[in-house]
């Protein structure tokens, strides 16, 4: 869009420029005009509304960080004092299934959900002298055609054109085998070169901006730098929710017993809502006053702490957590929150537009579990150590990057050059081609 706009803003075009679109050309033409002033103005139809369920939509639409500061009512603003044209109007509706990508639906913007939107738009510009420059026209009751004769004369106004003719025939497509798959699959290729492009380059790109703020001199000068770049992950990366953590109102009973460790179940609150949960294994030859070393035992993909002691669907894990066990250490299996299948995923895609995500929940409950073990009086708090498997092993590279209580951490089975596991459309075991649509962040 912007390309076509430094054509039409060239020396020798000199009119006014006006974008107008519908449905997700719509959603193009809101954000291009809030990010270049040299639109004119213009015309939103079939698409202005509240976004708070923007996780239901198509997943491009997942912007990371977007509704922490951007609603409609807020790219509105942006393109004030400009001329902004809301036709509430019918707009696509479809079903996108699941499978490889993630289920999706587009509805068309109910009428009381355009006006809330509008008002928001217009008490945010109130203030102002060009809050009259945002207008909204209904089609119908709103769920007319787009392309109302009264809202289209409106936009053409703004852009000091002349009153619409009366319409006439639908044009006509002159054009002979014209396919517009093929342009659709040439756009997409078009595009994936340009990403893999930008792919070969992250490399280089983080060598340059974030290896060289670390300082090798001493051991002392490279934790120093290392704060910045760690507030930077946890902020801008993964996530930090702001809440101050409730009391951690430790629960615990026994779940099962051997001769070697005893197993218990245990709850810890986290924030309101949300807790921590996790079987705790503590061997049976603690002396008093012995204080052991700690690993906390994290499940992958659909697993559960069950599976790290053994229990039934352990055959990944070789029950590590009561192996350890029996060498004297005591270990924590943790909950983690990558279970049932799109449910967890649709925490991910709700967290997104939040600037947050899945691991912005599971680093705070791990900070609580080691709040809550370090005031065990057989816990070493100095030694307490993390190993997560897959899925634990993606957390094994995050928390502790983030809690610097953990001593030491193992990442089982999930190492990788991440990008490229990521992004890559040749690797055949990229993510791409899987369905974990919602392990980008």
């Amino acid at each position: 869009m912007m390309s076509l706009v430094d054509w039409a803003s060239g020396e020798e075009q000199q009119a006014p420029i006006g974008v107008i679109g519908w449905g997700e050309g719509g959603l193009v033409a809101l954000y291009t005009a809030a990010l270049d002033t040299r639109i004119d103005s213009v015309c939103v139809s079939g698409y202005f509304a509240p976004r708070e369920e923007i996780w239901r939509e198509p997943l491009d639409r997942n912007i990371f960080g977007l509704l922490a500061q951007f609603g409609d009512a807020e790219l509105a603003t942006m393109v004030a004092p400009r001329s902004l044209t809301i036709e509430a109007c019918a707009g696509p509706v479809a079903t996108i299934a699941g499978g490889r990508g993630a289920p999706a639906r587009l509805v068309s913007p109910e009428l009381p959900a355009v006006k809330r939107e509008v008002s928001r738009a217009r008490r945010l510009l109130a203030s102002s002298p060009f809050a009259d420059n945002l207008r909204l026209f209904v089609s119908d009751d709103g769920q007319g055609p787009c392309g109302h004769e009264v809202a289209l004369s409106a936009f053409l106004e703004t852009l000091h054109i002349r009153p619409l003719a009366p319409l006439g025939k639908s044009p006509v497509d002159l054009r002979k085998a014209f396919d517009p798959a093929a342009r659709h699959a040439q756009q997409v290729h078009e595009l994936d070169r340009h990403n893999q492009w930008l792919l070969r380059e992250s490399h280089f790109t983080r060598q340059g901006d974030t290896w060289e703020r670390f300082d090798f001199s001493s051991v002392e000068a490279f934790e120093r730098s290392q704060i910045p770049v760690r507030e930077f992950f946890y902020e801008e990366v993964i996530g930090r929710f702001p809440h101050e953590p409730l009391p951690l109102a430790a629960r615990s009973r026994e779940f099962s017993d051997s001769d070697q460790w005893t197993t218990y179940e245990v709850v810890l609150d986290v924030f309101p809502d949300v807790f921590a949960y996790g079987l705790l294994l503590v061997p049976k030859d603690l002396t008093p006053g012995e204080r052991r070393p700690v690993v906390v035992c994290q499940h992958g993909l659909e697993g559960r702490p069950q599976h790290t002691i053994g229990n039934e669907g352990a055959e990944y894990y070789q029950a590590f957590a009561a192996t350890l066990a029996e060498r004297g250490f005591v270990t924590f299996a943790p909950q983690n929150p990558y279970i049932f299948t799109d449910r967890f995923r649709t925490l991910q895609r709700k967290a997104n537009p939040l600037k947050k995500t899945l691991f912005s929940v599971i680093t705070s409950q791990h900070q609580r579990i080691i709040d809550w073990l370090e005031t065990l009086e057989f816990v070493d708090p100095d030694r307490i150590a993390f190993y997560g498997l897959s899925y634990g092993g993606k957390t094994a590279m995050r928390v502790p990057a983030i809690l610097t209580d953990y001593c030491l951490s193992i990442c089982s089975a999930d190492f990788n050059e991440w990008v490229d596991k990521n992004a890559s459309t040749r690797n055949p075991r990229s993510y791409v081609g899987m369905g974990e649509y919602e392990i980008f962040e």
